[in-house]
């Protein structure tokens, strides 16, 4: 005899699972499925806005497995920024501790990611600028929680139909290194510090890897292609060139320094010569990520503050998080431990309302910063009209300004795209209270 089903809920064979959800989550489909879990894409019907929805294989079937399934909850929970992956929801469809074996983790649906978006179109300066600048404020707020990400690479960087992008999977990456075996795609985006495990790394082999996936859009191919773990590293320093000595003598590694010691000596490339063809503005930022020395690479704040990104930068919006308690995550505790503490995790989880496009447009002012009305005589201009005008400015959805085409009403707060669209429209423009 089947098991009923939780009043409020129904049920779905997804991929030969079953799946019980609530019934505000409708039109499950399958978009992806890896080692450790299934996502759909589902409508929530209190909202109307779509939603990815994962379920995790078999989160207690050992305390490895368990401790996995916790830390991702409490990381997805703490995450609270607009470029990083966040918790709408979760629930489970049992009842009581004692019955508990899954739970489901609600979150926005994106669409794409930026692997899948390469494949298909060359992305022109302008996105790769607004794409880096995301991925930089994402990473200032995760390493602000303490938290490293370890595996960034463009299949893990969510993007949707408005080229926000948003972080995923941060901070999981903790596989052993007989795990990431034949794992050759994540590689090519690995700090060598990591490749080959050099030494205690910080959070700037984040910046490495940002700096690669900025290179490989830039380029139209990824820039450091190696075929395993010494090939990759020889790729890396016919750019970087062989590691000074005084780097040399920082290594953990005995190994590691009789290696390095007995490779051929090369010199560190021009980047500038490198990318010849790209903005000056671009390989400076490049400059300050691809270095081998994990110590001389930028942190995410000070990557924000270089030119390239004046044009979006809203050092505002640039917020830190609250620090991320690590400590129960380390614990060695029996699998009954484990399932307890995430039932309560799900039970203390409130719930956020998930925001249509129309009301994320209409968000607060940030904090210490003054919403600004504009009046613009459109004339005879029709909407797509319009928007051409604002988007050659370098207006983008995401950036807190609403635009009501029956009154020609602008309104949001101060940004620098809105700066130019006044420079260069003076004459329709009036200033409202």
């Amino acid at each position: 005899m089947s098991k009923r089903v939780r009043p409020g809920y129904y049920r779905q064979d997804i991929n030969k699972t079953k799946w019980e959800v609530p019934e505000r989550y409708r039109d499950l489909r399958q978009v992806g499925t890896g080692a450790y879990g299934t996502v759909c894409s589902a409508v929530d019907n209190r909202t109307g806005s779509k939603v990815a929805i994962k379920k995790l294989y078999r989160p207690f079937q050992s305390e490895l497995f368990a401790k996995r399934a916790y830390r991702e909850l409490r990381l997805l929970k703490h995450m609270k920024h607009e470029n990083v992956i966040g918790l709408l929801d979760v629930f489970t469809a049992d009842l009581s501790l004692d019955a508990f074996n899954d739970f489901y983790l609600v979150m926005p649906f994106m669409g794409t990611d930026l692997g899948k978006l390469m494949k298909i179109q060359r992305l022109s300066e302008e996105k790769i600028q607004y794409l880096v600048y995301q991925m930089l404020k994402g990473l200032k707020y995760i390493h602000s929680a303490g938290i490293i990400h370890r595996d960034l690479k463009p299949g893990n960087l969510a993007i949707n139909q408005d080229c926000e992008l948003k972080i995923l999977d941060f901070g999981l990456a903790r596989q052993a290194d007989s795990e990431m075996t034949g794992y050759v795609v994540t590689r090519w985006y690995r700090a060598p510090e990591v490749i080959l495990s050099w030494m205690h790394y910080t959070q700037t082999v984040d910046i490495w890897s940002v700096g690669c996936i900025m290179a490989e859009m830039l380029q139209g191919k990824p820039v450091f292609k190696g075929s395993d773990h010494l090939d990759q590293l020889n790729e890396i320093m016919k750019i970087t060139g062989t590691p000074t000595q005084e780097f040399v003598t920082k290594l953990d590694s005995e190994d590691a320094r009789r290696y390095i010691k007995g490779l051929p000596k090369v010199e560190k490339k021009d980047l500038q010569k490198v990318f010849s063809t790209t903005n000056p503005q671009a390989v400076s930022v490049l400059d300050r990520m691809l270095l081998l020395d994990p110590e001389s690479r930028a942190t995410a704040a000070e990557a924000l503050a270089l030119p390239y990104f004046t044009e979006f930068r809203e050092p505002e919006e640039e917020t830190e998080a609250q620090l991320y308690d690590h400590s129960l995550d380390n614990a060695d505790l029996p699998l009954s431990q484990w399932k307890r503490h995430t039932f309560t995790e799900i039970l203390t989880f409130k719930p956020v309302v998930s925001e249509s496009k129309e009301t994320a447009a209409l968000k607060q002012p940030s904090a210490g910063s003054k919403m600004q009305f504009y009046k613009v005589d459109w004339g005879e201009k029709n909407h797509s009209d319009r928007e051409a005008k604002l988007f050659d400015c370098g207006f983008n959805p995401s950036l807190r300004w609403h635009c009501d085409a029956g009154t020609g009403m602008i309104f949001g707060e101060k940004q620098n795209f809105m700066n130019k669209f006044i420079q260069q429209n003076q004459e329709m423009i009036s200033a409202e209270s």
